[in-house]
């Protein structure tokens, strides 16, 4: 299982009797971006949740490098500390300030210093455009700050793989740019992404491949190049069809 990040084989997840992912399998190399599209309800969200050991799957397996994680005998915050996770919401505390919503991962999973932890913090803001607002509360913030807080905080620890569900979906239009050009900025810098997204065109322009799941399952994957303009299975095409009008 070397040659690829992320690794998943025949995975199977139910919530009583839904099935909401059937039979997954998905490779995931190094450096390479991955785009999850569908509808809602297909499993997207779902899919990214097993990988960060949110949901138990019910069958198939993971792994991350060589690493079983889908074993239950796994250290789950030993897994949870090589990946970066960026929700819808942003899920920043709102009683800390920028500085410390991204320190406070450095510190308690990484075992820095305060001092340490904060500096780090500081200058992984500076590298999202914020390094002004280290000492504001997220109530002082615009959503799309906010969301590059959050993704400053999923990046700093130096995380493996990156996870991104959504990400621009609770946004005010005018701010979802600033976003995905993070994202874009990422991504060119050699990250390993997958990202749920409903931004077509950022998912043709971004990744290096795309997944379309209907029903929780993969119908299609393949280059944006493939799927945009030549989509063979008649889900896909409809799905598209809708979304880019």
């Amino acid at each position: 299982m070397s040659e690829a990040l992320l690794t998943m084989r025949d995975v199977w997840k139910s919530y009583d009797d839904r099935e909401v992912l059937r039979g997954i399998d998905l490779d995931v190399a190094p450096g390479e971006v991955v785009a999850l599209i569908g509808p809602s309800g297909s499993g997207k969200s779902t899919l990214l949740r097993t990988i960060n050991l949110l949901e138990p799957i019910d069958d198939g397996q993971i792994w991350l490098g060589d690493l079983d994680i889908s074993d239950p005998r796994v250290d789950a915050d030993a897994v949870r500390a090589r990946i970066g996770v960026v929700f819808q919401q942003y899920n920043l505390f709102p009683h800390l300030s920028a500085r410390d919503n991204i320190a406070l991962a450095l510190r308690h999973v990484h075992g820095m210093s305060t001092r340490q932890a904060r500096a780090e913090a500081v200058a992984a803001l500076e590298r999202v455009g914020l390094g002004d607002k280290a000492r504001s509360h997220p109530d002082r913030l615009s959503g799309g700050q906010q969301q590059r807080v959050a993704l400053a905080r999923a990046v700093v620890t130096g995380a493996e793989l990156l996870l991104l569900d959504e990400i621009t979906s609770a946004l005010d239009p005018e701010l979802v740019g600033e976003v995905l050009a993070l994202v874009g900025e990422l991504a060119a810098g050699g990250a390993t992404i997958v990202m749920a997204t409903h931004e077509m065109a950022f998912a043709r322009d971004v990744a290096h491949r795309v997944v379309f799941l209907d029903g929780g399952a993969i119908v299609e994957e393949g280059p944006p190049s493939e799927i945009f303009t030549a989509p063979r299975a008649p889900r896909t095409r409809d799905f598209l069809a809708r979304m880019l009008g």
